[in-house]
């Protein structure tokens, strides 16, 4: 990661850093911060910019989501189907999915 390199922070620093950043950005009004593999970091970018920044964050949720949902969630439903914080889990899950899918493919 070349702003590990450049600052000699470690990544765990640097993204808590940038987190931070993001957080001051929001209490004060700033145009976002967006990041590009063209451009590297923006700051005010462009609204078709952003658009395409959100999606792609968006999109990767998407898929960390359901590899969570597949790969711990679903596995503890068919493990113990009849437990109460499962099922309302499952049903939460699967609502924010769906949300997260429609807004993704929108």
């Amino acid at each position: 990661m070349a702003h590990t390199r450049a600052s000699e922070l470690s990544p765990s620093q640097v993204r808590s850093g940038l987190a931070a950043l993001r957080d001051v950005i929001a209490d004060n009004g700033w145009p976002p911060l967006i990041w590009t593999r063209a451009d590297g970091y923006q700051l005010g970018a462009e609204r078709a910019e952003l658009e395409a920044y959100e999606r792609a964050v968006l999109l990767e949720k998407l898929t960390q989501f359901r590899r969570f949902i597949t790969g711990t969630v679903a596995p503890h439903a068919a493990a113990h189907p009849g437990d109460k914080w499962i099922r309302h889990i499952v049903a939460q899950l699967n609502s924010i999915e769906s949300t997260l899918d429609l807004v993704v493919s929108s």
